[in-house]
C-alpha cells in the first residue's frame, strides 16, 4: 500500500478521464487515512466510500467535514448512523440492515474509523454555506496525495456535473501538500476563521442541520 508507486496525474478531467477508476479508488485502496472538506454529503456518497476503504486496510480512517445542508432522507438515515452510542439503528428500519453498503458505514462510524463534522461559515462576509473543497490521502509511509476541486463527497458515476480535479503528492510538491494538510487539521479543530465546526451530533442537536430539496435529487 504506497501512494508513491501510483501513476498519478497532475490534473484528472470528466472529458478524458474516470476520475472515479483512474484517481479516487486507487487512492483509497493504498491509503490508511483520508480527509475530506466537502460542500455537502450525501448518503450515495458514503456508502461508494466505504465501499473502497472494504479493500484497504482494516483500520483506514476517514473524517469529513461538510457543509450543513442534506437530503431529507440521507439526513434522516445518517442520524442514526452517526449516533454515538449506537442506539439510533436498534430502532431503525430492518430493511435497511440488509443493505451490505449501510451497514459498513455503521460498522465504521461505530469503531470510529468513519468521523463527520459540519462546517458553518459564521461572518457576514461569507454569503451561503460552507463550500471547501479539498481532499487528502495519507499511506503507512508518511507519504500523501492532495487534491482540489469537486463539490460532493464523491465523485459520482453518473454525475451530471462537469469536473475537474488538481493533484499534488507530498514527494513532488511538498509545501503545497503541508498547506493544505494544515488547513484541514486547522478547519478540523475549529481554528479556522469565519467558520465554525461542529461534531455531527452536537449540530443535529442543537437543530444547525438543514434540509435541502437540491440536495435530495442530487446523485452524488
Amino acid at each position: 500500500m504506497e501512494l508513491r508507486k501510483l501513476k498519478l496525474k497532475e490534473q484528472y478531467r470528466a472529458d478524458e478521464d474516470d476520475i472515479i477508476s483512474d484517481f479516487l479508488i486507487p487512492c483509497l485502496n493504498n491509503c490508511i487515512e483520508y480527509d475530506r472538506a466537502v460542500e455537502f454529503v450525501t448518503l450515495s456518497g458514503l456508502t461508494t466510500l466505504s465501499l473502497g476503504f472494504h479493500n484497504s486496510t482494516p483500520n483506514a480512517r476517514m473524517r469529513l467535514i461538510s457543509g450543513h445542508q442534506f437530503g431529507i432522507k440521507d439526513l434522516n438515515i445518517m442520524k442514526k448512523l452517526f449516533s454515538k452510542n449506537g442506539n439510533g439503528w436498534k430502532n431503525f428500519n430492518p430493511e435497511l440492515i440488509r443493505d451490505v453498503k449501510l451497514d459498513q458505514i455503521r460498522r465504521l462510524a461505530n469503531d470510529g474509523n468513519l468521523m463527520l463534522k459540519i462546517g458553518i461559515p459564521s461572518s457576514e462576509d461569507i454569503d451561503g454555506t460552507f463550500s471547501e473543497k479539498m481532499g487528502i490521502f495519507r499511506d503507512a509511509n508518511g507519504d500523501s496525495v492532495v487534491f482540489s476541486g469537486t463539490a460532493s463527497v464523491m465523485f459520482a458515476k453518473k454525475s451530471t456535473n462537469f469536473e475537474t480535479i488538481d493533484v499534488f503528492t507530498s514527494w513532488d510538491d511538498k509545501t503545497r501538500v503541508e498547506t493544505k494538510i494544515r488547513d484541514f487539521e486547522r478547519l478540523w479543530s475549529d481554528e479556522t476563521s469565519s467558520v465554525k465546526v461542529y461534531d455531527f451530533e452536537y449540530a443535529e442537536r442543537n437543530n444547525l442541520l438543514k434540509y435541502s430539496a437540491e440536495w435530495a435529487v442530487n446523485p452524488n
